[in-house]
């Protein structure tokens, strides 16, 4: 059996980056039994005491930490030899490595990165237009998109959407349905990059099944009939081919996969 650890994910700002850091670290072992626990906002010697004296009285502990102010960054990773505690800062080394590149000095300021700078406001605007334009819900202004994503139900485009947006781009869905016409401007608009979701049939079967079953409405057989699936999907894929609208398959592909691959395409069709 796994030995299980004690992982401490102690951060001088919100925790995000180190978070996102250790599910990509975590994701490489398959073996890897934990227990998590996150500290934000540590900017104190004594909060760092508080957090070594927790890690002391358990086996198998072990902080991950982001904390870019000299002077505190030095103080977990001796406080932390000193009790035995295997400690690992994140991002030490790169913005030393930066520095002496850029040959210039680290201001050394605790969530830098969240500034209420432009490119902040920019990601809040595209998240409010991209939650109005979801589902297919408006479409009027549709040419003021960065991104339109097109697919039948349960294709991922919401979740793909918001992630989108989060990275400041203005997304539209639009979900596909038998029988109904999508609208005209996407034909015609070439600046909109426009994408098109497509899944195995059958995972779409399970998911839209799982679906039903929470919503309790049994009653919706034809949604989740195999032939009727593949029939929607088809008819998604010639469209999408009539129009040469890149496609992209999401079956056991993550949102981010998804999103990664058409900001891709995003940036291929900003040089043509």
């Amino acid at each position: 059996m796994n030995e299980k650890y004690n992982v401490y994910l102690v951060s001088d700002s919100t925790g995000e980056t180190l978070d996102r850091i250790f599910l990509s670290l975590k994701s490489q072992f398959a073996n890897f039994e934990y227990e998590k626990k996150e500290f934000a906002f540590v900017r104190t010697e004594q909060q760092i005491d508080k957090i070594i004296k927790e890690c002391i009285k358990f086996n198998n502990s072990l902080i991950l930490y982001t904390i870019v102010e000299t002077k505190l960054a030095k103080y977990i990773s001796n406080q932390s030899e000193k009790n035995n505690v295997p400690c690992f800062g994140i991002l030490g080394n790169l913005i030393l490595s930066f520095s002496k590149l850029l040959n210039q000095k680290a201001i050394h300021k605790p969530s830098a990165q969240h500034v209420l700078d432009e490119d902040y406001y920019r990601r809040i605007e595209a998240i409010q237009f991209t939650m109005i334009h979801d589902d297919g819900k408006k479409i009027d202004d549709i040419d003021s998109a960065d991104v339109v994503l097109l697919g039948v139900s349960r294709t991922s485009k919401t979740p793909t959407s918001i992630y989108l947006a989060n990275r400041g781009f203005k997304t539209v869905n639009i979900p596909l349905v038998l029988d109904q016409k999508i609208p005209s401007t996407l034909t015609t608009n070439k600046k909109i990059c426009i994408v098109g979701l497509v899944a195995d049939p059958e995972s779409l079967v399970d998911i839209r099944r799982n679906r039903v079953a929470i919503m309790k409405d049994h009653k919706l057989k034809e949604y989740t009939d195999l032939d009727f699936i593949k029939k929607e999907l088809a008819d998604s894929k010639i469209l999408f081919k009539k129009n040469n609208w890149p496609v992209i398959d999401v079956t056991r592909r993550s949102v981010e996969e998804t999103a990664a691959s058409i900001l891709k395409i995003i940036e291929i069709k900003k040089h043509k």
